[in-house]
């Protein structure tokens, strides 16, 4: 049969039998918009205890066989806090591995300290940088105060990534994301990310600080929000799609459909879930909502917001 003919053939074959809803779903396309990697013979990670699950090297290669049959078509590397020394190492080298087309990394949000002196210099490279599209700062550790976001050069320097292009993520604590929405406030041209739905846990006995929180935080319009992360906090037997369903489905009524991604958060979603589980139960979470909402979720607001 000739090309022609096959595919007039399948065009038939589609009209006759259309896919179902579930089966368009199950084929939708993803970008991860939180990949994490980190070759240990290469970085000095200082938050990775010895002895830990997450003390070894996750490679490239270990990503494609823990996303193995889920159509992650794109994805977009998260800095993994590496020590500060080694900043320029790191974002060198995702800017490589995203250049050699060898996976499905195309675009970095790469690690900085807005607090310090010398963040504008170094941000001054990336601008217009066709691989870097962001700065992320760890701000839920220990070692970083409450408030911490909210330092005149920190406001001042988050101000500067929005001249640039550039965005910015917001990895804290639960109970700072009032903190968070002063410091959106101060900078109305710098377009952010909420990682991880603000990290509620599925361990809290309580919700409603962090749902109160959310609901007020997500009114800010420069504002988009990682569906990613709080996977991590499952207990073995929890993750199922019914205990994350109040974390994802007040996050999606708070951000509406446009204004939510999908973020895997592997390999650290493994402290809780599989890359593959945590995929699978949010997908049966969203089953219920628009074809076009869904894959919103998994792909169009992704692209559209990293322009990748």
């Amino acid at each position: 049969m000739n090309r022609r003919r096959f595919l007039q053939t399948a065009a038939a074959l589609a009209v006759a039998h259309p896919l179902g809803a579930e089966e368009k779903a199950a084929m939708l396309p993803i970008v991860d918009t939180h990949q994490h990697l980190w070759d240990l013979t290469r970085f000095k990670l200082p938050w990775i205890q010895a002895g830990t699950p997450l003390a070894r090297s996750y490679l490239p290669s270990d990503y494609a066989k823990a996303a193995e049959g889920l159509n992650i078509v794109k994805a977009v590397y998260m800095e993994v806090d590496v020590d500060p020394a080694q900043q320029d190492a790191e974002a060198e080298y995702i800017i490589e591995l995203s250049r050699s087309r060898t996976s499905p990394t195309v675009a970095a949000v790469i690690s900085g300290r807005p607090e310090s002196e010398s963040f504008a210099a170094y941000v001054r490279r990336y601008r217009d940088h066709p691989i870097i599209k962001g700065i992320r700062r760890v701000l839920h550790v220990p070692q970083t105060p409450p408030g911490h976001c909210l330092q005149q050069q920190f406001v001042k320097n988050i101000q500067l990534l929005g001249e640039l292009g550039l965005s910015f993520d917001l990895c804290i604590r639960p109970a700072e994301l009032p903190d968070i929405a002063k410091l959106v406030d101060a900078c109305p041209d710098t377009r952010f990310i909420l990682d991880h739905c603000g990290n509620p846990s599925l361990q809290m006995r309580d919700l409603g600080p962090w749902k109160r929180d959310l609901a007020d935080i997500a009114k800010r319009k420069n504002l988009v929000c990682k569906v990613s992360g709080f996977i991590a906090t499952a207990k073995p037997g929890q993750g199922k799609p019914e205990d994350i369903a109040p974390i994802v489905n007040h996050t999606f009524d708070c951000f509406g459909p446009d204004r939510v991604m999908f973020g895997g958060d592997w390999p650290v979603c493994t402290l809780g879930a599989s890359l593959q589980e945590w995929v699978h139960g949010l997908k049966a979470v969203v089953a219920s909502r628009p074809l076009e909402e869904q894959r919103k979720l998994f792909h169009d607001n992704a692209v559209k917001f990293y322009r990748i």
